[in-house]
């Protein structure tokens, strides 16, 4: 299945479930509306300033570092968006612990927080595709609340809920390993927007969302993958899910977008991500030749990086392809494949032609 249709397959029964539930928003937003602005993000101890040249402002179309909350890419499990107020939410952890405990939003708003930015990527990205953004996210470590429940020896697996009811596995391992695992309550500088998880979700950096990127979380119980398969899981996805080694060409647009380009110096440029191991180079082939990109700085390995390559462009039709290294050495591969079971691969390739 593909996930950017979860909602819309089945023909006419998901046009009248849309229906109802587009409805339902509608009265539901009559009868109660939860205000994000009534949470007030504190000053997180660790508050890094982007570096000087991690942003790359100056060249049209190329993505900005952050993606505005409004562009943050979506992947909804639930026709209407859930709506939890702060005071009624909480967080069960219970399971294989020693012991379970639960957490309510102000005992979660006094714990110390962190500001930390990490690109998120769904697992049905298509190369070249959208389904990916960077954003600075505010929240407390997941790892410390799980050593205080005591995780026991053979937990290998991490069951999230959210609201509704709707189950993601994540490996115990990535969320314990020390990398920045957040229960976050802030997305660029604001609390989170409703429709990415309002007031409390999941980031883990490194995993695709499908596994990692709970939204409205309130139950995390500590099991096995042999006591339980997660619901994607179920679906074919694989249940392991590190994100691979990818790259984009934002500009110039290809053949069919109507764009048109005159010869002289063009601008290639885009975005390549391998998170949790960081962009060690990007390379562009133009008409079968590679050339080395310059690359901004690198924020955290944990987030995409912008990189650009001066062309001198000639009239003619133009073949343009991509390709990252990153930072443990690993090459994007050529090879292509769609995203099941474990995330599209192959070179993002662009044809334009230049008058």
């Amino acid at each position: 299945m593909d996930r950017r249709k979860f909602l819309a397959t089945g023909g006419s029964a998901a046009a009248v479930a849309a229906a109802a539930g587009f409805g339902g928003q509608y009265l539901q937003n009559k009868r109660f509306s939860v205000n994000t602005a009534s949470v007030k993000l504190t000053k997180p101890k660790k508050a890094p300033k982007l570096a000087k040249g991690t942003e790359v402002t100056d060249i049209p179309n190329l993505s900005p570092f952050y993606t505005p909350d409004s562009q943050f890419y979506r992947v909804d499990t639930s026709l209407v968006i859930p709506q939890v107020s702060p005071s009624s939410w909480q967080l069960q952890i219970h399971g294989m612990v020693d012991k379970p405990l639960t957490l309510t939003f102000d005992e979660l708003m006094k714990r110390p927080m962190i500001d930390h930015d990490v690109t998120l990527t769904c697992v049905s990205e298509q190369v070249g595709g959208n389904y990916i953004g960077n954003a600075r996210w505010q929240g407390t470590l997941l790892a410390d609340l799980l050593k205080e429940a005591g995780v026991q020896k053979g937990a290998d697996q991490i069951v999230m809920k959210d609201v509704n009811g709707m189950n993601l596995g994540v490996a115990t391992d990535p969320v314990m390993d020390g990398r920045a695992a957040l229960l976050a309550v802030g997305m660029n500088g604001q609390p989170l927007p409703q429709e990415h998880g309002f007031p409390v979700r999941v980031v883990v950096p490194g995993l695709y969302g499908y596994v990692s990127a709970c939204k409205w979380v309130v139950d995390m119980e500590l099991t096995t993958y042999q006591a339980f398969t997660a619901y994607w899981t179920k679906r074919g996805w694989s249940a392991q899910a590190e994100i691979k080694t990818e790259s984009r060409i934002d500009t110039p647009k290809g053949a069919g977008t109507g764009a048109s380009y005159k010869a002289g110096q063009l601008m290639i440029a885009g975005v390549a991500w391998a998170q949790h191991r960081g962009i060690e180079a990007v390379e562009v082939n133009i008409d079968g030749k590679w050339h080395e990109a310059k690359l901004a700085k690198q924020d955290t390995i944990d987030t995409w990086r912008q990189w650009y390559y001066p062309w001198q462009a000639t009239a003619g039709a133009h073949k343009l392809t991509v390709r990252a290294t990153d930072k443990t050495g690993h090459v994007q591969t050529a090879v292509k494949h769609g995203p099941q079971p474990d995330g599209a691969t192959g070179y993002h390739t662009v044809h334009v032609t230049v008058t």
